[in-house]
């Protein structure tokens, strides 16, 4: 009977005292068991509004709907940075669904986000098929990988090796005191990345725990130059699986961070040589790794369970947006997008100057291409070519070649890549 019902739910910023029946109903609408009350951790998450909740007006203390948002610095092609409106905790239960829960709280939240100055909102989609209307489009990928260490031969002899370096094992706490500045220095240079917050380090390395969810302690090691700094991480686990008298244990890689090639080969070789190993899987790899062109047999780097898409992105401001990245070759184009609701509606004039900066202004003159706005998205960050968009039917060429030419402004020497779920 309940989802007959026409009533309007009152959706609202809750207070930091409506914490419980908050995290109650995203437990719920995650269909999670509500083992025990996560609100420690909430707490530290909590903002002043930018947690919204929606309440039975049958039952003004049931929350029956949740949205949150936080502020979070992304890196875009280039080196640059931008602000970004992180959407997380999106839910609504499953006795109030199709009563447009999710579009009103959607759009107060983009809404604030264009009046803070936000040029895009970014997500992770559970899934498909729910964001796109709302102007998201896919903007980073997963790409897991699973390597028989046995058949892959190892690391290949003549890659490049860090003078004087060191590998050390690492407590749950100094991973907390060396990680933040690692992954600062490292997320500058990768497109797509994200800041971290410091909650994330709290509960990654089991300060803070969220009931439900089984921590236990994995293995962290940090590599270290000649001079003693920590050039980077890797943290994993390993099961213990055994053939009879025969180990057949898993290593599985959960979190990899590296500031150049040499490090990178000094803690992969650490995964590739720990005893009874007989399969290393990487559970998120950015795609432009070479680590399956290290190995002595690339063919055995095969894709892992999690290779989909990852994060998606809106634009709200076409011209902050566009002016912070850089881009591949000078030139012009036209974009005509369709936004329904109108952040980015129009005809764009891309211009590229031969330094590699940009700026994106509206026009009258005559548009190249036609797209949407979740289109936009995905090509903002360089996870989607127009070209690809094209052939899927996805954005059209108004002009012979234009495709073609706006893929050479566009186009990234390093994909978009985010490990972080938010």
């Amino acid at each position: 009977m309940g989802n007959e019902r026409s009533d309007n739910a009152d959706i609202r910023y809750i207070t930091e005292e409506e914490l419980p029946a908050w995290d109650r109903a995203l437990a719920r609408g995650f269909l999670r068991p509500h083992v025990a009350d996560g609100v420690e951790y909430r707490r530290l998450q909590f903002e002043p509004n930018r947690f919204q909740g929606a309440f039975d007006p049958f039952d003004p203390t049931r929350c029956v709907a949740t949205f949150r948002s936080f502020d979070i610095e992304l890196t875009v092609p280039g080196g640059g940075t931008v602000r970004a409106d992180a959407i997380t905790g999106v839910t609504v239960n499953s006795t109030h669904r199709r009563r447009g829960l999710l579009s009103r709280m959607m759009t107060t939240d983009l809404t604030d986000a264009h009046r803070r100055g936000c040029p895009v909102a970014i997500l992770i989609a559970a899934e498909y098929n729910i964001y796109g209307r709302f102007g998201f489009g896919p903007a980073t990928a997963n790409a897991g990988l699973r390597i028989d260490v046995k058949e892959s031969g190892g690391l290949r002899a003549d890659l490049p090796e860090s003078p004087g370096g060191r590998i050390d094992f690492v407590t749950m706490a100094e991973l907390r005191e060396l990680g933040p500045d690692l992954h600062e220095r490292w997320r500058r240079g990768q497109p797509g990345a994200i800041a971290r917050k410091p909650y994330y380090w709290q509960l990654v390395t089991g300060e803070v725990t969220l009931p439900g969810f089984d921590w236990k302690e994995p293995f962290a090691a940090v590599h270290r130059d000649a001079s003693g700094a920590v050039t980077g991480l890797m943290v994993y686990r390993l099961d213990d699986n055994w053939d009879g008298p025969v180990p057949n244990c898993t290593l599985t890689v959960g979190a990899f961070l590296a500031l150049d090639a040499p490090t990178a080969v000094a803690l992969w070789r650490l995964a590739f040589s720990v005893d009874w190993v007989r399969t290393v899987e990487i559970e998120n790899l950015a795609p432009d790794d070479p680590l399956p062109l290290w190995l002595n047999d690339p063919r055995q780097a095969r894709p892992g369970r999690e290779v989909a898409d990852f994060m998606w992105l809106r634009v709200l401001d076409v011209s902050a947006a566009f002016a912070a990245r850089r881009y591949g070759a000078p030139g012009r184009t036209v974009l005509e997008v369709t936004d329904r609701d109108g952040w980015t509606e129009g005809r764009w004039a891309l211009e590229v100057a031969p330094d590699g900066t940009g700026r994106c202004t509206r026009t009258e003159d005559l548009a190249d291409l036609a797209l949407g706005a979740g289109q936009l998205g995905s090509l903002y960050l360089g996870a989607e070519t127009l070209p690809r968009l094209v052939a899927g039917g996805l954005a059209t060429e108004l002009r012979p070649g234009a495709a073609a030419e706006a893929d050479l402004l566009l186009r990234t020497p390093l994909r978009a890549w985010n490990p972080d779920s938010f």
